[in-house]
């Protein structure tokens, strides 16, 4: 059976050379790592990642929780978190929450006990998902992201959701858009709470008031179909959603029912999700920028902090398509 002691005599160079470049724990040249992954290949040789965790007490290994991988607002997120821990030499262990605080307990659970290096977490639940988070807090590096429960316990990671709303907002209000209904999700999570009340901070700036009271269920495509037909039409002009998933319910309950967009009422969405820009019509959405998110977390995860928990807002951009005027 080939030994790393092997492979460094093929190759030609040392065993932590070697070792630095199976572990990508630190950068070797291209031409020394070309020719180590040779030499493991030709010799069959496979680096034992659980023997160096027992030597270094380091997996080189990050959890992520998030409460809906369906949701398509968390792939893209993923995906970004992904891609920046590989260029720490990092891999993800990716876990659902299947939208429920005792999976997502277990869930965490689950990961301390495989010895990750930390954990990034999108919390289900404002107040049900704080005691799991709590648990973990001091055992291991915590993130939250997008999400975050009550508390101040851990460094958070997300959108400047007061800035994204008050784009749009001023937007729609610029198009002659002022009769506003907000249409999203139950306010369990911080999301759901923190753009209730962006919504509400952006139409007071405005001297406006909401056309009809927020219509709210979840942050889903099957809540947006229903609230289609839950909108006043003779008493509003724009629905801005929390989310793209509902807003692209809302276009296709819209026009089932005959009614054009936004000829008969503008819609907005936030996030921007792949289907945004190819829905009927294009959606007018808030551009969350995911690598810039995906960066934070991981310098926070790498870079603990000496006292309180940091908080950081990633501004928006407003992306304006057809389905507003």
């Amino acid at each position: 059976m080939a030994t790393i002691h092997d492979v460094a005599k093929l190759a030609g160079v040392s065993t932590s050379t070697v070792s630095r470049v199976l572990s990508r724990s630190r950068a070797v040249t291209p031409d020394s790592a070309r020719k180590v992954l040779a030499a493991a290949e030709q010799l069959g040789y496979r680096y034992n990642a659980v023997a160096r965790a027992l030597r270094t007490n380091r997996s080189g290994t990050v959890g992520m929780l998030v409460p809906q991988i369906s949701n398509p607002f968390f792939p893209a997120l993923v995906e970004a978190v992904e891609r920046r821990l590989q260029r720490e030499g990092l891999e993800l262990f990716l876990c659902d929450s299947q939208r429920d605080v005792d999976v997502e307990a277990r869930r965490l659970r689950a990961l301390v006990e495989r010895q990750v290096d930390g954990v990034i977490i999108s919390p289900y639940d404002f107040t049900g998902s704080a005691p799991a988070v709590r648990g973990i807090v001091g055992q291991i590096p915590v993130i939250q992201v997008d999400r975050r429960v009550e508390g101040s316990l851990t460094d958070w990671v997300g959108v400047d959701d007061a800035a994204g709303f008050t784009q749009v907002v001023d937007h729609l209000v610029a198009a002659g858009r002022c009769k506003l209904v907000f249409v999203s999700a139950e306010l369990t999570n911080y999301s759901a709470k923190a753009r209730r009340s962006a919504f509400d901070s952006a139409l007071s700036r405005h001297g406006l008031t909401p056309a009809q009271a927020p219509l709210l269920g979840g942050f889903e495509v099957e809540w947006g179909l229903t609230a289609a037909a839950l909108v006043d039409l003779s008493v509003v002009d724009g629905i801005v959603c929390g989310n793209d998933a509902i807003a692209l319910g809302l276009l296709r309950g819209l026009r089932k029912a005959g009614v054009a967009v936004p000829a008969d009422v503008a819609v907005t969405g936030f996030d921007d999700i792949g289907f945004a820009e190819i829905s009927d019509p294009p959606l007018t959405t808030v551009r969350q920028h995911w690598d810039a998110i995906a960066d934070e977390c991981v310098r926070l995860l790498l870079q603990p902090a000496d006292h309180g928990p940091r908080s950081i807002a990633i501004t928006p951009t407003l992306q304006v398509r057809e389905s507003t005027p």
